[in-house]
């Protein structure tokens, strides 16, 4: 049985880690979904640019299988440097996720959906307007894929982005962003805030760094924890082994 994740938003859900900083989490339970099938997790999970590397889903991941011993199932979707408004309804970025979520749904059943993005948003012009604009993409991935019942997980915008602002004069907003993260997971039973206070970023002061990604999906995976529903009924599909073996025999 597979319980699956949707990971969405921008660089920093896709991750900027540099994999010589930390040790590679070793978990034959951990898969990533790829061209419809799982398979065992690799690195980048999201190679969504040529830059991508360590993401906090790994840790994540790590932590959700060891806890509930099962195998979880990755879904990358997030997109480097994409603002609120290149995910709207019916734009390319949330058919894609609808699409890589319809068929993890195949053979698993989605258990959460791991959000991080608002520094593309992060202006006096986007920021007010943020709550606005994710509350209708929220609603539409809920109704399109049947998620009322799955946690959604918010992460904080780092602190740092008040050095990379004082450096280019961009992201000057974020902490207004991460308010009314935190206003929208307040408000709704199935939506919790992570925080991402105390982590530290790459020399760019934008990218979360490798160590504090793994921290960062601890408190995602805590979180979490706070908001599943213990009563979801997660039904038996077809396996890993089943669907990877399938993939190869068709080479």
């Amino acid at each position: 049985m597979i319980h699956s994740f949707l990971l969405i938003g921008q660089s920093n859900m896709a991750g900027r880690g540099y994999a010589n900083e930390v040790e590679p989490i070793q978990n034959d339970k951990l898969l990533v979904l790829r061209n419809g099938r799982w398979l065992p997790m690799y690195m980048p999970v999201n190679p969504d640019r040529k830059m991508s590397g360590i993401c906090l889903a790994e840790s994540f991941a790590d932590l959700y299988a060891k806890d509930k011993d099962v195998q979880v199932g990755l879904i990358p979707c997030a997109d480097g440097g994409s603002s609120l408004d290149m995910w709207q309804v019916g734009g390319l970025l949330f058919d894609h996720t609808c699409y890589m979520a319809s068929l993890a749904s195949r053979t698993s059943t989605i258990a959460g959906v791991l959000w991080h993005q608002g520094e593309a948003d992060s202006s006096p012009e986007l920021a007010p307007l943020y709550e606005q604009k994710f509350s209708v993409i929220v609603e539409a991935l809920r109704k399109k894929l049947n998620l009322y019942d799955v946690p959604f997980l918010l992460g904080g915008l780092g602190d740092f982005l008040e050095i990379k602002n004082r450096q280019v004069g961009k992201y000057g907003d974020f902490r207004k962003v991460n308010e009314t993260l935190e206003a929208m997971a307040a408000k709704d039973d199935m939506m919790g805030f992570v925080s991402a206070e105390g982590l530290t970023a790459n020399s760019d002061n934008l990218h979360f760094s490798s160590v504090s990604l793994r921290i960062f999906g601890e408190r995602y995976y805590h979180e979490f924890v706070k908001l599943e529903r213990k009563d979801k009924v997660f039904t038996e599909k077809s396996t890993p082994d089943q669907v990877i073996r399938t993939g190869l025999e068709q080479l």
